[in-house]
């Protein structure tokens, strides 16, 4: 049963090089946009990369203290709640101004 120890560290591998074979594959594919628009999928999808990154960390932070704040004191389950809310909004606004980027026609 060693495989089980080290099967999260080779699944991480596996999705690795099968996103970077994708992205190797769909960089090879000529697009009919225009020389302007060359980095704009690629700004799009930082957008959305990095948005979700910081959501999952706020989220993540949120939710550990308000899992803290709720054994001591019940009553406090909306503000926790809206807290939690906040921080998943930046992914929101990530999807939206990949959304503005793709399709504003700049």
């Amino acid at each position: 049963m060693k495989w089980r120890r080290h099967f999260n560290k080779w699944m991480i591998i596996a999705l690795f090089l099968v996103s970077l074979l994708g992205t190797i594959t769909s960089a090879s594919v000529v697009s009919p946009t225009t020389p302007g628009f060359s980095g704009l999928n690629i700004g799009a999808g930082l957008a959305v990369g990095l948005a979700a990154i910081g959501a999952g960390v706020g989220v993540g932070m949120a939710a550990a203290a308000g899992i803290g704040v709720l054994t001591e004191r019940r009553d406090m389950f909306g503000t926790i709640l809206i807290f939690v809310a906040i921080a998943e909004g930046i992914a929101v606004y990530g999807i939206l101004f990949a959304v503005l980027m793709l399709f504003a026609g700049y």
